[in-house]
């Protein structure tokens, strides 16, 4: 009798059983690499405000690709063509678009290595399984990049109606329980289709792409960018940035051997290009292990280190101002004249608890891309022509916010 080996079925919170296909997609799922995703938060220090949003970005990769096989099947219902090994390549890319994540994801995107970028650190990884891999990934790397001829096809892993945001904002506003982000991902893939190698939403799915951009926006000041979130997340961004400081000046701090590597050292892409092992390195780091630095941190001889280390264990986070305008550099020194009274540091050492930057959000920008909308009469508009609801300039305009943390004082 014939041993035949079955598909492997994940079953998903949001979208019930999803297949997963036998040969490079259960390969790669199953590799070390992808595999690190499920110690990666997917919402960073999210949860601290909402207690659900422990999700990762396990979760997010696995969601992404149900709904990139929903709209493989839907473009080629409409007639358009998607060979077996360019459906095979959208779903890996969609599938690795994110491993390039660190620890607690955006949170600390620039403060593990400098200036390097989720993006460009999945590229690489992209590159390193493509070479375990005997070049099963070319194809699929080609289509990230967006090096293949059918455009499309990119637009459907990297666009402003992609697979990616399609997935992150039903899933974020489901473990966060935030219901605004709520989205109708169905309807919106029902509607795509393709003219002139250009991803288009037909007519009958405006209501639904106005909704989407809404969701968007909502989530971002609501999750993404809520008060608290920014405030704990900086708070981690400067514990790191202190133990790199103490480290430097010859200080001996605690840390895991992979994070330790780059604690030591300001390493750019160019020294991932020119260094193999350390993405090696940075295959090993997850939440974990900021989580195990921190619990020794709490209990270090240097004060900045321990005080925000135990704050952000047992949320005794920062408080936090934001306003439209940048804040005045008096508010800001009479606030570290506070602390450094308070707890009879030095100035730069307060600069570790009082800090100010700006935040911002942009839901939609047309000069980047376009979410196209084909009428019924034939022809392509823009999302902001289209809808009845938008005016351009609202919809293009980035908002910018100002934050100002400082600690309660007794």
């Amino acid at each position: 009798m014939q041993n035949r080996k079955k598909d492997k079925i994940i079953n998903d919170p949001i979208y019930g059983f999803v297949k997963l296909d036998k040969g490079i997609i259960t390969d790669l799922i199953d590799h070390p690499y992808f595999q690190r995703l499920r110690k990666i938060s997917q919402l960073g220090l999210s949860y601290l405000v909402y207690p659900g949003a422990h999700h990762t970005r396990f979760h997010h990769a696995i969601g992404c690709m149900f709904l990139m096989n929903k709209a493989i099947n839907q473009i080629r219902d409409k007639g358009h063509e998607i060979t077996e090994a360019e459906a095979e390549a959208l779903k890996i890319a969609i599938l690795l678009h994110d491993i390039g994540h660190g620890p607690f994801s955006h949170a600390l995107e620039h403060s593990i290595a400098s200036n390097v970028s989720h993006e460009q650190l999945s590229s690489l990884f992209m590159q390193r399984l493509n070479e375990q891999f005997e070049g099963k990934l070319s194809l699929a790397i080609k289509i990230f990049n967006g090096k293949y001829p059918k455009q499309f096809l990119h637009q459907l892993v990297s666009s402003q109606l992609d697979m990616d945001r399609l997935d992150y904002l039903k899933r974020d506003s489901f473990f966060s329980g935030v219901t605004e982000g709520n989205i109708g991902t169905e309807r919106i893939i029902n509607m795509l289709d393709v003219v002139n190698d250009n991803l288009v939403v037909e007519e009958k799915g405006i209501y639904s792409i106005e909704k989407f951009l809404i969701a968007r926006r909502l989530m971002y000041w609501q999750v993404y960018l809520h008060k608290t979130v920014i405030s704990a997340e900086n708070m981690l961004k400067k514990v790191l940035q202190r133990a790199k400081d103490l480290i430097t000046a010859g200080k001996e701090v605690y840390a895991p051997a992979s994070l330790s590597v780059f604690l030591n050292n300001y390493y750019t892409l160019n020294d991932f290009d020119t260094n193999p092992e350390l993405l090696n390195y940075f295959a090993e780091l997850d939440d974990f292990d900021i989580y195990a630095s921190l619990k020794y941190w709490k209990n270090n001889p240097d004060f900045v280190l321990s005080s925000l280390s135990d704050m952000i264990l047992n949320r005794k986070l920062l408080k936090i101002k934001i306003q439209n305008t940048i804040f005045n550099t008096s508010e800001i020194e009479n606030e570290l004249e506070k602390i450094q009274q308070q707890f009879n540091i030095s100035k730069q050492e307060a600069r570790y608890f009082v800090f100010s930057d700006k935040v911002s959000n942009s839901t939609y920008n047309n000069e980047k891309a376009n979410i196209n909308i084909l009428m019924k009469n034939g022809d392509i508009i823009d999302i902001t022509a289209a809808s009845d609801h938008f005016n351009i300039e609202a919809l293009n305009k980035t908002v910018n916010k100002y934050f100002l943390c400082y600690p309660k004082l007794k």
